[in-house]
């Protein structure tokens, strides 16, 4: 939850209210409105770089929070771009990737999507 709080006050500078799930919806933690009443993002929150087959054809974005800067990507946008790179034996298995540290190449890749740097 207090990911959740200092990522929702970071997206309400930028006009979204954000609202928790009880219960991941579609793949989302949370739905972020914006405030024109129109644009909204789903959002699964994580802890680094993640990638699960789960989530594509979901529209959903990943977030998550390194050295005081927030990352909000498109999943399956970055994820077209990097599959060759993570495709190792638990990718292929399970169908999952992640990250605890984020490391210079996808810090490289993700850097138009840093949203804030002073958490």
């Amino acid at each position: 939850m207090y990911n959740f709080h200092k990522v929702a006050a970071v997206l309400a500078d930028y006009g979204y209210t954000s609202m928790w799930l009880s219960n991941d919806w579609n793949g989302a933690d949370f739905i972020a409105v914006h405030i024109d009443g129109v644009s909204d993002i789903k959002v699964q929150l994580k802890g680094g770089p993640s990638f699960a087959k789960k989530y594509q054809g979901k529209n959903l974005y990943i977030c998550f929070m390194s050295e005081g800067d927030v990352y909000l990507y498109p999943h399956d946008e970055i994820l077209m771009q990097i599959e060759q790179v993570i495709s190792d034996k638990k990718w292929r298995e399970k169908g999952t990737y992640f990250q605890t540290k984020l490391t210079s190449r996808f810090r490289a890749i993700l850097e138009p999507y840093k949203i804030e740097n002073h958490i």
